[in-house]
């Protein structure tokens, strides 16, 4: 298969394996055949194939330059559902494994002053950019903030790096002097500057509201979620799906996603994330109404009503026709 196509499998072998801070691990993976890797570029993340079977999308946070490493950093989650759990547990130096070539929903806008904030593990992709930002000479500030020092990944590469001065730390445990304070920090948005954010949700989505309430406009604000709400609702009621391309009209029990029930009938839809958040499973509605219920659509594509995340979104209408 040829290294250049995103989406293409590749082999790689795990050069180094390393505590980041407390609960977090980075790993640096190598091409297992010594040719050079994809090239990617800032906000961009790859998908592991894990040794429990999982696959599982993370943010390459190493310099977009550089061709012979991937860099990521993954926080042992404590409601982890397999993924960070088998990062930190199973994958070992001198292992090898599948990955996914470099995929970017989270892409920088080329030549414009950034505000980046990072919220714990989120500074993944946020490092990332911060690098590339760096390197083209372009002008950003980056707020990360965490519980505490011990808690802060990559603190000291931040400190020694040649953008040190463009970071602001801000530690929950810290002097109220040093504490993130989003009114001041968001407030007179640039008519050039572009905010890009990344974190727990409902960091994120206070960060997000009240850049908006303070005059950000929707296309300078970028974001990327790490995990979705959880898919299941008490709610849920059933509902059908219709295979356009066989003709098969299968039904989506209420207690099922639309993947697993058409797993369970041989239809095998790609999935990742299973939050809605990754967008690998994305598949195209031919009629119906889908209720959507990702963080990858904007609310202009969810109105659309013409694709959808099977692995958590469900339906309004009786029916689903599915491009399948």
């Amino acid at each position: 298969m040829s290294l250049s196509n995103a989406g293409d499998w590749i082999s790689v072998t795990v050069h180094s394996k390393a505590p980041a801070a407390q609960d977090i691990v980075t790993l640096e993976l190598i091409s297992a055949d010594a040719q050079p890797l994809p090239a990617f570029s800032a906000g961009s993340h790859i998908e592991l194939e894990l040794p429990n079977g999982l696959v599982r999308p993370y943010s390459l946070c190493n310099d977009p330059s550089e061709r012979h490493r991937y860099q990521i950093g993954v926080l042992l989650d404590p409601a982890s559902r397999g993924g960070s759990r088998s990062v930190h547990d199973d994958l070992s130096v001198g292992g090898t494994l599948r990955i996914r070539s470099p995929r970017n929903h989270f892409a920088l806008t080329p030549d414009a002053p950034a505000l980046l904030l990072a919220g714990g593990i989120g500074i993944t992709p946020i490092l990332c950019m911060a690098e590339a930002l760096s390197a083209a000479e372009a002008p950003f500030v980056l707020h990360y903030c965490t519980r505490s020092a011990d808690r802060t990944a990559f603190l000291s590469r931040l400190r020694s790096a040649a953008y040190a001065d463009c970071v602001r730390f801000h530690f929950d445990d810290g002097d109220a002097v040093q504490a993130f304070d989003a009114e001041a920090v968001l407030s007179n948005p640039g008519d050039s500057t572009h905010l890009y954010v990344c974190g727990p949700k409902g960091y994120m989505d206070a960060v997000i509201a009240t850049a908006r309430r303070l005059g950000w406009r929707d296309e300078k604000i970028h974001f990327e979620y790490f995990a979705g709400a959880a898919a299941q609702q008490a709610s849920d009621g059933s509902f059908e799906v219709r295979l356009a391309r066989s003709g098969r009209v299968l039904r989506i029990a209420a207690d099922r996603t639309v993947v697993q029930a058409l797993a369970e009938h041989g239809v095998e839809i790609p999935v990742s994330c299973e939050q809605g958040v990754c967008c690998t499973c994305i598949t195209r509605v031919l009629g119906g109404i889908p209720e959507h219920r990702d963080l990858y659509f904007s609310d202009a594509e969810k109105a659309q009503n013409d694709q959808f995340t099977p692995c958590c979104s469900r339906a309004l209408s009786p029916m689903l026709v599915l491009d399948l």
